[in-house]
């Protein structure tokens, strides 16, 4: 693990990642790709640098977090741009990146099965997920927060959800918590956007998730949709990754440092979330690798 943190160093002396265009997804790239990075024999970081590509999951539905837009084909937001961060570290251009659509149920599964190489899909840590995948993290924390009609106001926080249908994921961490917390009745749907249909069909009261998804969403439809209350919850968004790949982590945990330091994180918020209106967090410290 040593000798994988030092090559990791000596890469990043020699091709930084750098901002080298605006960002936000398509064909531009906010990184300057790794030139022949050297890793150990064996490891993931070995293999996938070889291949020359690696397969990341991400949402196609959250705008502003992870989005696919269906008229242009072009993938934004803050994962992926975390993504192509990730990839350029092992020598692999953006246009070598395969994004594939993760929706929340199939998060461990496709990293067990080795469909996808990394996860990276507003993946808020927990300790039972990381019995079954490993996650790196937190990059970026989060609350859960809730999206009404503009024309409710009958919900104006957590408390306010006694009975209420309430939309969410299926899988979701944020389902689970409104059911518990406040009686909500929980209608899981398999996507956010199917989710937001259903609240301007009437037929849920309200979704629910992390508030930089909702935002997004509020964004787009300004007219008919609002965000309200204060986050209820913390959400810490980890990078999955293979159970057990130590090694991985360590690859991980070094480039997001790196990445932190040079203020490019602060710079990939800025040019996909912070375009909501709101500033840059301060940069979440991750958990240890173990």
């Amino acid at each position: 693990m040593r000798n994988t943190r030092l090559r990791l160093l000596a890469v990043g002396a020699v091709a930084a990642l750098a901002l080298s265009a605006c960002g936000g997804g398509g064909g531009e790239s906010l990184l300057e790709v790794a030139d022949n990075p050297s890793f150990d024999a064996g490891t993931t970081m070995k293999k996938l640098a070889d291949a020359g590509t690696i397969k990341i999951g991400i949402k196609f539905d959250q705008p502003g977090v992870g989005y696919k837009d269906p008229a242009t084909d072009e993938e934004t937001g803050f994962d992926v741009e975390v993504g192509k961060i990730m990839a350029a570290g092992l020598g692999i251009a953006p246009d070598k990146v395969e994004f594939v659509e993760t929706i929340s149920k199939n998060r461990e599964p496709f990293l067990k099965a080795g469909t996808v190489d990394l996860v990276i899909a507003s993946y808020s840590i927990t300790d039972d997920r990381r019995t079954q995948v490993g996650q790196f993290g937190p990059y970026y924390v989060t609350g859960q927060q809730l999206l009404v009609r503009k024309d409710d106001n009958s919900i104006n926080k957590g408390e306010d959800l006694s009975g209420k249908k309430v939309c969410s994921v299926t899988g979701s961490t944020s389902l689970k918590s409104v059911e518990e917390k406040y009686g909500a009745q929980p209608v899981p749907f398999a996507t956010y956007s199917e989710c937001v249909t259903q609240l301007k069909n009437n037929s849920v009261d309200a979704v629910t998730t992390d508030g930089a998804i909702l935002l997004g969403y509020a964004s787009q439809d300004p007219d008919k949709l609002k965000v309200v209350g204060e986050p209820f919850t913390e959400e810490r968004y980890g990078i999955g990754y293979k159970h057990g790949d130590a090694a991985f982590c360590t690859y991980l945990a070094d480039t997001y440092k790196k990445i932190v330091d040079d203020g490019i994180w602060k710079k990939a918020f800025d040019q996909t979330l912070g375009e909501a209106g709101v500033d840059a967090p301060t940069p979440p410290a991750p958990d240890p690798c173990s």
